[in-house]
């Protein structure tokens, strides 16, 4: 027994307590258990969002009620504080066309810029076509391997010239530097004979751009093509 003392020191028979043997350790320690009793006194209240002293507060208004009793409550919009709504238009004194005043247009903000102060043109009147004179059947006649130019092979012709072939029986007309037989195609015309026997005669590139520049004559009337337009002194 005697022998086994001397390996151990003498306060090893003397019970310890963990407290004790973990100070007596280096580098080693034992977590205390936390039984709140150092934030006993505090209260659990969240945090204030956005915080008192934020720019998201300051800017915010605050109702009177708010500012005396300190609690900085944001004030509510109600429906005199929020914009205004636009004005109702006034749709009894609406004029067709565009308005050329400034006045006008500060009326309504929800109109458009516009691009131009002219009016707008009236639309192009068709006519009732008779039965067999449609579209489809323009197309079939020349298919059809008809003879639709009445001349025999593509002709220079001049104004002097041009202008004799002014009848329903025998219309010609020119159009961008063609000329053509157009009486197979006075039928056929969306527009109806009237309308284009306005050029008959005579050059018809600016009525035919002003009214449907997006008709592809070149195909509708390449049946007809009888010459091109010439001066007189190159005829």
């Amino acid at each position: 027994m005697s022998y086994l003392r001397s390996w151990f020191p003498l306060d090893t028979a003397t019970p310890r307590s963990r407290s004790n043997v973990a100070s007596t350790m280096p580098g080693s320690f034992i977590e205390e258990e936390d039984d709140g009793s150092d934030t006993a006194g505090e209260d659990d209240v969240p945090p204030a969002f956005p915080a008192p002293n934020s720019a998201q507060r300051a800017a915010r208004p605050m109702s009177k009620s708010s500012e005396a009793n300190g609690s900085k409550i944001p004030t509510i919009l109600n429906d005199t504080s929020l914009m205004l709504p636009p004005p109702i238009p006034n749709l009894a004194s609406r004029q067709p066309g565009v308005p050329r005043t400034t006045t006008q247009f500060a009326s309504s903000s929800l109109l458009s810029p516009m691009g131009t102060t002219e009016k707008p043109k009236k639309p192009s009147r068709k006519v009732a076509l008779a039965p067999g004179f449609g579209p489809l059947d323009w197309a079939s006649l020349k298919s059809s391997g008809e003879d639709l130019r009445g001349v025999e092979t593509l002709l220079r012709i001049p104004p002097s010239v041009l202008k004799t072939h002014n009848r329903r029986e025998d219309a010609w007309t020119a159009i961008n530097g063609k000329v053509y037989n157009m009486t197979p195609y006075l039928p056929y015309h969306p527009g109806g004979e009237k309308e284009l026997m306005r050029v008959a005669g005579r050059d018809g590139t600016k009525l035919f751009s002003l009214t449907h520049a997006w008709v592809n004559v070149d195909f509708m009337l390449d049946a007809c093509l009888v010459g091109f337009l010439v001066s007189e002194s190159s005829a």
